[in-house]
């Protein structure tokens, strides 16, 4: 609010890289609108508890005069303090709303526009050359990995079974994450599965994704309860209302959870298979800075999810996203997208992404200088590392031989007992 006091013009010019420029300034205009109503209550109820006070010492020195105290206000003068607060409660609980649906401002190195305005910024090995490409679908049919019929048995569209050496190798990913994250020096979080709304509103998925995720009915969970959609939620959420100290920071910290999602199941050719669905296995890397600390943490995050998918040697390409096409919690995103033979496409495993102090706002999560009296918000960075459920049909993709066999990545073939996958 401050900011938008101070200079509106770079605040509304920031979002238009995001919002249609006339859509800002409605927003803008109401926020202001209100925030003057506010301030206009504000000192009308101050204004009258002065009053107040005053009347009350006036009447206590006249009863210790011994002289006939005034005749107090009105009962309906008196009422109006109450009526003032109420209108000052009202103003206050829209004027958050109207901040909350605003979305974070893109750093200044994010163009405006959509998909369309991506910039890869570097890429990774090249495509591999595969005479005769078949896909992961097919691919994992044939070498006994995923049932996809009795997944949708059990959950209906959207839902599938790893199994055999499937369920094996999707295991094996994520221990390989796990153990490159606690060497990176993150420390690993287990978290619930169900979270309080408050978590959901921290993260800046609520109020405008609200209807995304999966939530209990209010009956069972008066307080709002929801499956979480990503861990990031989860782990920004544990800090809610706390003040970390400063030496400690950055605090890295990473989840492992199933991520729970109500988008459309993938229809497309792109899309079938484990590559969209429901509920998909990853694991969210995450870190609380200082504001000088989050360019370096930034760039740290990238070469470490990077790195992970560099070991499994898969060819793929590095995204800046463009505001329209970043999530709107974030100042900056850099997606992470591996290439899929049948299709001829990048596929995104990893987003990492800067949310400055977006979310620590919402979250009042903040740290203090030594000797200062005033804390600050941190800064926040999350990034996935990795969601399997691409990265799985990559792996089979890239790898597979001409034999129909699949060859394994070296660094899981100690975990798997075999260098090779062959069909059933």
């Amino acid at each position: 609010m401050e900011l938008i006091r101070k200079d509106r013009e770079a605040v509304a010019t920031a979002l238009a890289k995001r919002l249609d420029p006339a859509e800002v300034t409605r927003a803008l205009d109401e926020i202001q609108r209100l925030d003057q109503e506010r301030r206009t209550l504000i000192t009308e109820i101050d204004a009258e508890r002065q009053r107040r006070k005053a009347e009350a010492r006036a009447y206590a020195q006249a009863k210790r005069a011994g002289e006939e105290p005034q005749a107090s206000a009105p009962e309906a003068e008196r009422k109006q303090l109450a009526e003032l607060e109420s209108q000052l409660d009202e103003v206050q609980s829209r004027l958050r709303t109207a901040m909350s649906e605003l979305p974070n401002l893109p750093a200044e190195d994010v163009v405006a526009g959509g998909k369309e305005a991506n910039r890869v910024v570097k890429t990774f090995g090249a495509p591999p050359a595969i005479e005769k490409v078949r896909d992961h679908v097919e691919l994992s049919r044939a070498l006994g990995l995923v049932d996809y019929e009795r997944g949708v048995k059990l959950g209906g569209s959207g839902f599938w079974i790893y199994t055999g050496i499937g369920a094996r190798l999707e295991w094996a990913l994520l221990n390989y994450f796990i153990d490159q994250h606690v060497k990176a020096g993150y420390e690993f979080l287990l978290p619930p599965h169900l979270l309080l709304d408050s978590a959901g509103f921290a993260a800046g998925q609520f109020p405008k994704f609200y209807d995304d995720v999966y939530h209990l009915d209010s009956d069972s969970a008066p307080r709002g309860q929801f499956l979480l959609p990503t861990s990031e939620t989860a782990i920004l959420g544990a800090y809610q209302d706390e003040i970390l100290e400063t030496p400690k920071l950055p605090l890295k910290a990473f989840a492992y959870t199933p991520c729970y999602r109500r988008e459309s199941a993938g229809s497309h050719s792109d899309e079938r298979g484990t590559v969209r669905g429901h509920q998909f296995n990853k694991v969210e890397i995450f870190q609380f800075t200082l504001p000088e600390q989050a360019d370096t943490a930034l760039e740290e995050m990238l070469a470490h999810a990077e790195s992970l998918v560099e070991g499994l040697g898969l060819h793929y390409q590095r995204t800046l996203l463009s505001a329209g096409d970043a999530s709107a919690s974030m100042k900056k995103t850099l997606d992470i997208e591996v290439w899929m033979p049948s299709t001829g496409k990048y596929k995104e495993v990893s987003s990492v992404s800067w949310a400055g102090d977006y979310q620590a706002r919402r979250a009042a999560i903040r740290y203090r200088e030594p000797g200062a009296k005033q804390t600050r918000f941190v800064h926040t960075l999350n990034g996935s590392a990795l969601a399997t459920s691409r990265l799985f049909p990559a792996i089979l993709e890239q790898y597979q031989q001409a034999d129909g066999s699949v060859l394994i990545p070296e660094v899981l073939q100690d975990r798997l007992g075999t260098d090779r996958l062959t069909p059933r």
